[in-house]
């Protein structure tokens, strides 16, 4: 059995990146006309979506594994790691808030919620590969009358402010709004 380790896994991901985009490559190299060119565009962009879901699967499986095993503190110091590399992901900001969720840090897990809902709104597509909307509903509707309440009792504090706005920007983007 041959053992596959990370770098393998990244060479893989480029090697099917590179055989992508040389087909994309050679599809345009064919001119089409009309209608045709249409059908061919939405088809290069579905491919390149794919290709993209594919990517962050790979970049964060280490994390996933790492959060399996309940090694929360390493998976959050990957995330570091892989932020510094790409620094407005989405992918990383949603794996983020969901450790920080199963900390028990329920503030910071929601500002990264929003965070990579502002950079992706993949995440509370239901259609989507990356969608996390179960998730995301769940958490604001827990939350949601916690820090209502939380922000009545303390109006002076800014910090619960900014979350219940969080909260509530989560909460229209759920019901379809945009931004």
């Amino acid at each position: 059995m041959i053992r596959r380790d990370r770098f393998d896994l990244l060479l893989f991901a480029l090697l099917l990146g590179c055989v992508l985009v040389l087909g994309l490559l050679l599809l345009k190299g064919q001119a089409p006309t009309g209608s045709g060119a249409r059908i061919d565009k939405a088809l290069e962009q579905q491919i390149a979506y794919q290709a993209r879901v594919n990517f962050l699967h790979n970049l964060y499986q280490p994390v996933e594994q790492l959060r399996q095993k309940g090694q929360l503190a390493a998976a959050l110091l990957k995330l570091d790691e892989l932020a510094r590399k790409y620094p407005q992901e989405a992918h990383g900001e949603i794996l983020r808030g969901e450790i920080l969720l199963k900390r028990k840090a329920v503030k910071q897990a929601i500002d990264h919620f929003v965070r990579a809902v502002r950079l992706n709104g993949d995440y509370v597509d239901q259609a989507s590969p990356l969608s996390r909307y179960p998730e995301i509903q769940g958490l604001v509707e827990a939350q949601l009358p916690v820090f209502r309440q939380r922000a009545k009792s303390n109006p002076q504090s800014q910090s619960l402010q900014n979350t219940l706005t969080g909260l509530y920007y989560l909460q229209s983007r759920l019901a379809g709004g945009c931004e």
